[in-house]
């Protein structure tokens, strides 16, 4: 068998993600690769560090990014708040509200599960009722952009509803980081986690995480080390920690943190609110050209993410052969139902990079030919009209 070099066809992903990559974090990518403990790189590691800061609204010092996905931050934040024995509320909606679930019980946590429909926000009364009922409870974990359904819970009411009770609050927001508010500070988060290939538009790899003083609290005082020898914050802060003398920890991967920076440069040169303000005016426009085509919404809108669009599968669609049918002749990724939405639901991503009006008309009018050609039961001519009469009506430039 004889191997060449792998050339990744160009594709406009439209998924749950990885986002589209902007030039720019690819070509910061691609510069020289130099030392871990380089002065240099330790410089940039602070800069990082700053700038997701700025991200996460905080001033946690705590900040810094898991050299792992997601999952891992996730990870990270459970194997440092969790002991064995230790009572944590689990807020679950959809899939990874149930990934939670699983890590409080891998910590030899006792999970107390609040549960709501897929598809819906987390109820604030049902926490407060289910801490009333756990007193003893010491954590209270939730998804703030839950990504197998598109639902946007209220995290600052579900932090507020957490220290009523004494607990510290653990937040996912790998979905929600950049493209929604999210303010650490401001809501009381103790522990939270991201993902670098959302809403950043950086590539998948890197975990932003960050942690409050309360948090940081509970760390010191744990009667056992920390589980995770990688994850172990005591130890990643000699290494993330200030100054310019580090301690090794791990080899950190250089080049994926050149494109983070990159992309968190990006994010602050077009400002938070700006960027916040793009996903829901770009989202106006999708949304109105996917119900004039006829396909409804699986999220009550008050409570739906515009960078994370579920619509259901029409009546007598193919879920996959529609998939794939965009991928070849378009170039376009959407996404499948994850759990009990597999093969009802299409979620289609509007992150970072990829949230913009050739996106938004490009998956409109390729979604609708595919559509068409497979006989489905579909309004055809509907949808760019309507999104553009969205973007007339919006007041706001493109």
């Amino acid at each position: 068998m004889s191997f060449v070099p792998f050339r990744p066809p160009r594709r406009i992903l439209m998924g749950p993600g990885p986002s589209d990559v902007p030039p720019r974090v690819l070509e910061a990518m691609a510069r020289p690769t130099i030392g871990h403990l380089d002065p240099a790189f330790i410089g940039l590691m602070e800069e990082i560090k700053g700038l997701l800061q700025y991200a996460f609204r905080t001033g946690n010092p705590m900040t810094l990014p898991v050299s792992a996905p997601g999952s891992a931050g996730m990870e990270c934040c459970f194997a440092n708040l969790v002991e064995p024995g230790d009572k944590v509320v689990v807020c679950r909606n959809g899939v990874f509200g149930g990934r939670m679930v699983e890590n409080v019980v891998r910590m030899g946590g006792e999970a107390v599960v609040v549960d709501d429909p897929w598809g819906r926000a987390v109820d604030p009364d049902k926490l407060r009722e289910t801490l009333r009922r756990h007193p003893d409870a010491k954590v209270v974990a939730f998804v703030h952009a839950e990504t197998s359904t598109g639902a946007l819970s209220d995290a600052q009411t579900l932090c507020a509803v957490a220290r009523e009770f004494g607990c510290l609050t653990l937040v996912d927001t790998v979905t929600s980081l950049g493209g929604v508010p999210v303010e650490v500070d401001a809501w009381g988060i103790d522990a939270v986690y991201a993902g670098t290939q959302k809403c950043l538009s950086c590539a998948p790899g890197l975990a932003p995480v960050s942690f409050s003083e309360r948090a940081l609290e509970k760390v010191r005082g744990r009667s056992r080390p920390v589980q995770s020898w990688f994850l172990d914050l005591s130890l990643v802060m000699g290494y993330w920690g200030s100054g310019t003398r580090r301690a090794y920890h791990h080899t950190a991967p250089i080049n994926a943190l050149y494109g983070l920076h990159e992309a968190l440069l990006i994010l602050r040169e077009e400002g938070l609110e700006r960027a916040w303000a793009r996903h829901r005016r770009h989202h106006r426009a999708l949304r109105a050209g996917l119900e004039a085509m006829g396909l409804a919404f699986v999220v009550p809108e008050a409570e739906r993410l515009p960078q994370l669009n579920t619509v259901r599968i029409p009546e007598g669609v193919d879920d996959a052969a529609v998939r794939r049918r965009l991928l070849e002749a378009f170039d376009l990724e959407i996404g499948a139902g994850l759990g009990e939405l597999a093969g009802r639901v299409w979620r289609i991503g509007l992150m970072g990079h990829g949230c913009n009006r050739h996106n938004v008309l490009y998956c409109l009018a390729a979604l609708e030919a595919v559509l068409s050609e497979a006989g489905a039961p579909i309004e055809r001519g509907a949808a760019l009209p309507a999104a553009m009469a969205a973007y007339a009506g919006d007041g706001e430039a493109p």
